[in-house]
């Protein structure tokens, strides 16, 4: 059931990868060019919508009990926090590192911030995320059950 549920949450990370990394180039790119940490905030907020609707109605189908407005309340506290971390490499890189321009060339900013934003903050963000999910957001029956009786054993 586990690994059911990692690749579902994998698939439902690779599409919303790319509906991340396509807002996030969009904005980037045009409207917001001297804003990247906004581009890339933006860009992980309208993922993480399509991520609920995902997640609750596919990955994580059989957990649950909550109800919807309680669940969906967890769900954007935690994708909350995923959003500090997802950016927050993309901030060090640019804003602690310096790695934009004029202090180094277009080439190595881009790689910077893809590999900063898409790489390393994705990597981040999708560990907490997928912890902090089945713990909170979707836990199982048995997994309430455990914690009631461990905190009856003390």
């Amino acid at each position: 059931m586990r690994h059911r549920e990692l690749l579902k949450f994998g698939v439902v990370g690779a599409i919303t990868f790319f509906i991340d990394t396509g807002i996030f180039y969009a904005l980037k790119l045009t409207i917001l060019s001297p804003k990247p940490v906004t581009s890339k905030v933006i860009a992980v907020l309208v993922a993480t919508l399509v991520s609920y609707v995902l997640n609750r109605d596919w990955s994580f189908r059989t957990r649950g009990g909550r109800r919807r407005h309680h669940e969906a309340t967890l769900y954007f506290i935690i994708s909350g926090i995923g959003v500090g971390l997802y950016s927050a490499p993309l901030w060090v890189s640019r804003y602690v590192l310096h790695l934009q321009t004029p202090f180094t060339s277009r080439l190595v900013e881009e790689l910077a911030d893809f590999t900063s934003g898409q790489v390393v903050g994705l990597l981040l963000g999708m560990a907490f995320r997928w912890w902090a999910f089945r713990k909170w957001v979707f836990p199982t029956d048995h997994e309430d059950e455990d914690q009631r009786e461990r905190v009856l054993a003390r």
